[in-house]
């Protein structure tokens, strides 16, 4: 369920983070596992079983999971509390509330989870190509600074790697002007992307510490794969802001 987790504490406030993969859960083939995406064609009561999972083994209610309309757009949606799932589209939350989990869901894309803790404020990301390309992640980073950020660390989970997406030249030529290190060839030599590599470029020129977590999820059986499978569930990335009280 828990595939990669970790804590940062700052003064007297400390930030969850972590990446979940398909063990666990009980959604049947072809979601096997663990899926938390409620829009892939999984049975809802699955669904919904699956994320009280996922809340329980962060310590949350069920309702303070927080969902986005994924678009791959580049909007960001500032939340302070449970809201409704069917909310505008955006690809980026951000929130100054503790105990508030905010979860990106991912099957190939970039998942990014941003905070800092002594601020109190944090973000969940979905960066996919467009995302990527259209500055999703500087924008979530502008408006974590507008919230007080001021120093913003952040860790990008697993997606498919650039040796695994190939794309048309003219959309890595788009990628790498938004950022260069993102345009590189796939095991064949032809034109592909890395999107996490724009990403984690994007972030080191913001001046955000990154811890980059290791895999590509298209390479990986235990990682939802749209790429590799069509049809499948959907990873998840979770930010929590913790108070000690």
């Amino acid at each position: 369920m828990i595939a990669w987790q970790d804590r940062v504490e700052s003064a007297g406030a400390r930030v969850e983070r972590c990446f979940t993969d398909a063990a666990g859960g009980v959604s049947a083939a072809p979601f096997t596992g663990l899926n938390l995406g409620a829009h892939v064609g999984d049975r809802a009561e699955d669904v919904e079983r699956n994320r009280r999972l996922l809340a329980g083994a962060l310590g949350l209610e069920r309702d303070r999971l927080v969902f986005m309309n994924q678009v791959h757009g580049a909007d960001v949606e500032v939340v302070n509390g449970p809201r409704s799932e069917q909310a505008q589209p955006y690809d980026a939350v951000v929130t100054t509330e503790p105990d508030l989990g905010l979860v990106v869901l991912v099957a190939d894309c970039t998942p990014v989870l941003l905070a800092d803790p002594v601020a109190g404020v944090a973000a969940a990301v979905h960066a996919g190509r467009p995302g990527m390309t259209a500055g999703v992640v500087p924008a979530t980073v502008a408006k974590m600074r507008e919230l007080g950020a001021t120093s913003i660390s952040a860790a990008v989970g697993p997606s498919v790697c650039g040796r695994c997406y190939e794309v048309p030249t003219e959309m890595r030529a788009a990628a790498a002007a938004a950022s260069p290190v993102s345009a590189t060839v796939t095991w064949q030599g032809r034109p592909a992307i890395d999107v996490a590599a724009g990403v984690v470029d994007q972030l080191s020129r913001e001046g955000v510490e990154v811890t980059w977590v290791p895999g590509c999820t298209r390479e990986s059986a235990d990682l939802y794969s749209y790429r590799r499978d069509q049809r499948t569930g959907r990873s998840a990335g979770v930010v929590v802001l913790r108070r000690d009280t």
